[in-house]
């Protein structure tokens, strides 16, 4: 077998048929597939970490991933925009945590429960 396809038909028609009845609908893959797409950067994945203390502002996750302010809030709004991260107005400031979609997706890519640093 030289490629990934079977060489005869052998169709577990039961099994395929029950798995095709209990698949994702189209809106929760794609859902999903944002959420992954979005943590798919490597600042990305470092601000998120970075958030599992809770909140930040732009100013704190730019020192704190070594990136242009410009930069980080271009990958935070990203990151909100597939329901990782929330934000806050604080007066002048923007604050940022994640959600909890965000901490358990972070944590499934991590391979680890994402916990906030002692």
């Amino acid at each position: 077998m030289g490629d990934d396809r079977c060489d005869l038909l052998c169709l577990d028609l039961p099994k395929a048929e029950r798995l095709r009845a209990a698949r994702l609908d189209v809106e929760d893959a794609e859902d999903a597939a944002a959420g992954a797409k979005a943590l798919s950067d490597p600042t990305r994945i470092t601000l998120a970490h970075a958030l599992r203390e809770g909140e930040l502002c732009v100013c704190d996750l730019a020192w704190v991933a070594e990136r242009s302010e410009n930069l980080v809030s271009h990958h935070v709004r990203a990151l909100r925009a597939a329901g990782l991260v929330r934000s806050r107005r604080d007066g002048k400031m923007v604050m940022y945590s994640l959600t909890d979609r965000g901490r358990a997706l972070l944590a499934s890519v991590l391979g680890r429960t994402v916990r906030a640093p002692a």
